[in-house]
């Protein structure tokens, strides 16, 4: 029987995994962040929540959850599928390589065609895929016109073989210093990320399927349990990663067990076309074709026009150009930030560019029908929480990508 058929009561347990984005930092600040806006949100919206211990025997990073909302008290527990190793690892690399790898990055996706396509989606992410790189060449080109200046000056003023050494010396001075100013400009972290995909045209690195496996299973023994909900969160660049997991876990038969807890997924901000539009991105076509037509698990996929970094409103597998007759998820769900936030607080975020993409995972002073400390700690289960909505009007779903092949 389809999970969505089981009959269900209130929700009492939950187990929740978060799968962060490409993310360098130790998964302990979403701890915080879930303490701290959860408490936010309690507040605005009159509901008890608090973080306790993390159950004993769990190797991931993670937090328990003891909630009363809507007169029922919950029990959740929260495990970080954290990849933040992998993450760091891609990011250590020197200056030279990053512009190797900004030259690889913007020939797959200008070459193939793919940036165009993108564009016809949504302007915004793709604005922000292009600000590493217009930011990376004018730090270059910076630097060669001090490099040049310097050379000139010393070649005029000192010796005519001094300029030489003292102007590439003063180029890659000026590129270090730019580099160690990349937590306020972003550019590198930014170049980094989008190229870990397309380095690979869109194909899981051999590390990355790996630590996948590894999640796969820890979810698989969640649904061995006897908690009511197995809700998987994926955010930003976390959601594909979600998608594929997911859709290897159905595969397995674990989410048809007799019994076996309900199976949601609630992709946040995602990324997934700047993926599933590379050429070789056949794995993640062919789960998200699956996940799209499958009745294993309920999938809400919620985003909002005011994040420039996600595909707002997009659904991941119709404009993918993979989906099939009976092609039915994700429910494409608006956090509609001019109506959830006040004038006051989307002011106060103001061009906080980052904030804005986690403001998912966060407090909403007008909260309407999406409340992430409902959906990850109250009492219904996704489905029975969005069973109401319908999508969002301005859903995209026009399929626009060339590369639809599921097989290698």
């Amino acid at each position: 029987m389809p999970a969505e058929a089981r009959p269900r009561q209130k929700v009492r347990t939950r187990q929740v995994f978060y799968i962060p984005g490409y993310d360098p930092v130790p998964p302990r600040r979403y701890r915080e962040l879930y303490r701290t806006e959860g408490a936010e949100q309690a507040r605005v919206s009159g509901y008890d929540i608090a973080v306790t211990k993390r159950a004993p025997g769990v190797r991931n990073f993670g937090w328990g959850v003891a909630a009363n909302i809507e007169d029922t008290p919950t029990e959740t527990q929260v495990e970080v599928l954290y990849w933040s190793d992998i993450v760091q690892k891609s990011m250590d690399r020197s200056i030279p390589s990053t512009y190797l790898l900004l030259a690889r990055t913007a020939w797959e996706y200008i070459a193939t065609g793919a940036l165009g396509r993108l564009m016809k989606l949504r302007i915004g992410p793709i604005l922000a895929a292009l600000y590493p790189v217009a930011m990376l060449l004018a730090q270059l080109l910076a630097a060669i016109l001090v490099g040049v200046l310097f050379a000139w000056m010393l070649s005029t003023w000192v010796h005519p073989w001094a300029g030489a050494p003292v102007g590439l010396g003063s180029a890659a001075g000026l590129l270090w210093w730019f580099r160690g100013k990349d937590g306020k400009l972003f550019a590198y972290y930014l170049m980094h990320d989008y190229g870990y995909s397309a380095r690979f045209r869109g194909q899981n690195p051999p590390e990355l399927e790996a630590r996948m496996a590894e999640f796969t299973a820890r979810i698989a023994r969640a649904m061995d349990s006897d908690v009511d909900e197995v809700l998987v969160v994926g955010h930003s660049s976390g959601a594909h990663l979600a998608v594929s997991i997911l859709a290897d876990l159905i595969r397995s038969d674990h989410a048809w067990r007799p019994g076996a807890p309900q199976l949601s997924l609630l992709t946040l901000g995602q990324v997934i076309p700047m993926v599933s539009f590379l050429r070789d991105a056949h794995r993640l076509r062919a789960d998200l074709a699956y996940l799209g037509a499958n009745r294993a698990l309920c999938w809400v996929d919620v985003s909002a026009p005011g994040d420039g970094a996600t595909f707002a409103l997009c659904d991941p597998v119709a404009v993918s150009g993979v989906a099939a007759p009976d092609h039915h998820q994700p429910l494409i769900v608006s956090a509609a930030f001019t109506q959830t936030l006040s004038d006051e607080k989307r002011a106060e975020l103001g061009r906080r560019f980052f904030r804005l993409h986690f403001q998912y995972l966060c407090a909403f002073d007008r909260p309407g029908d999406y409340d992430y400390f409902r959906i990850t700690a109250g009492p219904m289960t996704l489905a029975q929480r969005f069973a109401h909505r319908a999508h969002s009007p301005s859903r995209i779903a026009a399929p626009v990508n060339k590369f639809t092949r599921v097989t290698a």
